[in-house]
């Protein structure tokens, strides 16, 4: 299996250095890789994580080495379980790989700012439990992008548990398995210690794609299959851009890797979303990409899916009044001003690059001299964004820098919501 890896890897090594290797990155710390857990070998369940399905559910995910009912029981005081609700089972291949058994229930009705404790499978061994999102502000979001699986992405993951935030925000490329499955498998045992406990909410990045001329021609095949995400709910066709709305924010997930032209199903999809968008319900607005529109690192320039997308897109979100974009991609943090069309806007949205989460191709050094103007505050830095939503006119984002295994506040800002801008009116 070591010699098929081998040659595969090399092969696919043609096929993206380009794209993935574009410029000199430092060292970066240990790569890691989590194996199925011996003395856990007896509990069926492994890499269970949850996601919000509409105002007041939760999927629960997890995969099972072989068959396993899809079964969750839940309730609000430890090994009580009132309720119970049961799911679907898939499995992917993927070349010589084939995935256990995925799991995906949806359970609720729940309650705002409750915690409830949870077993899978019907496994009396584990017994897991999660905070539900407040239904009103405020709200702290954690997000960071390019996550990986290094000892860097364990810094960054304790920092983050450290947090006490409510939901998580991935904008793109989690796993960094590029092609080799059983790296997906290990990723989701370093994160569900966070991932069970916290909603996560995901778009998907360049190293989703997993696409091989002649070999394997379905994009995105293991993220489909592992990290489903509400898109239905939103009236979206595609699990690869959807919208949900939490304690009065609006969140857009945008797919930066599939089709986002006028004439495209995203692009269209976008625009009917943005119109049913009600400021009274949800007066904040924060949008997600992984390519960001905004970067003056010296990484990833003239890239289309970041200078096309912005050029078809960054319209809408103006005249949406989109309050943030976040946006990975981009191994280093950078904050904007409010912008639209290459200059300072009070209207626009501020664009945030938090693309540092921890990955193994290391930070991205080097910066365009001299500073434009429109760039606020930038550093290469591994670490994670936090987004506290005070209420519905103010709110705090700050960038929490790895230093030394210690999570550094190197950039805040406190920002006004452009719904309560009489200037910004629409």
């Amino acid at each position: 299996m070591a010699g098929i890896r081998g040659v595969l890897l090399l092969s696919i090594f043609a096929v993206v250095v380009a794209g993935v290797l574009s410029y000199e990155r430092p060292p970066p710390r240990k790569n890691l890789f989590i194996p199925r857990r011996r003395l856990l070998s007896s509990s069926p369940e492994q890499q269970v994580h949850i996601s919000l399905v509409g105002v007041n559910k939760m999927r629960v995910s997890w995969i099972t080495d072989g068959d396993a009912p899809s079964t969750v029981e839940y309730g609000t005081s430890p090994r009580k379980y009132k309720f119970s609700a049961t799911g679907t089972t898939t499995s992917y291949r993927y070349l010589l790989y084939k995935s256990g058994q995925i799991h995906d229930v949806i359970i609720g009705p729940l309650k705002p700012s409750t915690v409830y404790y949870y077993r899978c499978s019907q496994d009396s061994s584990r017994e897991f439990n999660f905070k539900t999102p407040p239904s009103q502000f405020p709200i702290k979001f954690a997000v960071v992008g390019d996550l990986g699986q290094t000892e860097w992405t364990n810094s960054t993951l304790q920092h983050i548990g450290q947090s006490n935030y409510d939901l998580m925000l991935l904008p793109g490329d989690l796993s960094y398995a590029d092609f080799w499955q059983p790296l997906w498998d290990s990723f989701g045992r370093i994160i569900e210690p966070l991932a069970s406990q916290r909603p996560w909410m995901v778009t998907e990045g360049n190293h989703e794609i997993e696409k091989i001329p002649l070999l394997h021609s379905t994009p995105f095949t293991a993220y489909n299959a592992r990290w489903r995400m509400p898109f239905e709910e939103s009236s979206s066709t595609s699990n690869l851009y959807y919208s949900f709305e939490v304690a009065g924010v609006h969140v857009i997930m945008l797919g930066s890797y599939t089709d986002f032209d006028p004439n495209s199903d995203q692009y269209k999809w976008l625009l009917s979303d943005l119109a049913k968008i009600d400021r009274k319900r949800t007066p904040w607005i924060v949008g997600n990409i992984h390519a960001p529109w905004y970067n003056s690192n010296t990484a990833h320039q003239g890239e289309s899916e970041s200078d096309d997308m912005k050029k078809f897109m960054e319209e809408l979100l103006y005249k949406a009044r989109v309050d943030i974009v976040f946006a990975g991609h981009v191994h280093a943090y950078e904050r904007f001003t409010r912008v639209y069309k290459g200059k300072e806007d009070n209207c626009g949205p501020i664009h945030i690059t938090v693309g540092g989460g921890g990955n193994r191709e290391g930070l991205a050094m080097n910066y365009i001299d001299p500073k434009p103007e429109i760039s606020l505050f930038r550093e290469a830095s591994f670490g994670h964004g936090q987004l506290e939503v005070v209420n519905k006119t103010h709110a705090l984002f700050t960038w929490h820098r790895n230093q030394d295994g210690v999570a550094v506040v190197s950039d805040s800002v406190w920002l006004k919501s452009l719904s309560s801008d009489h200037a910004c009116k629409v």
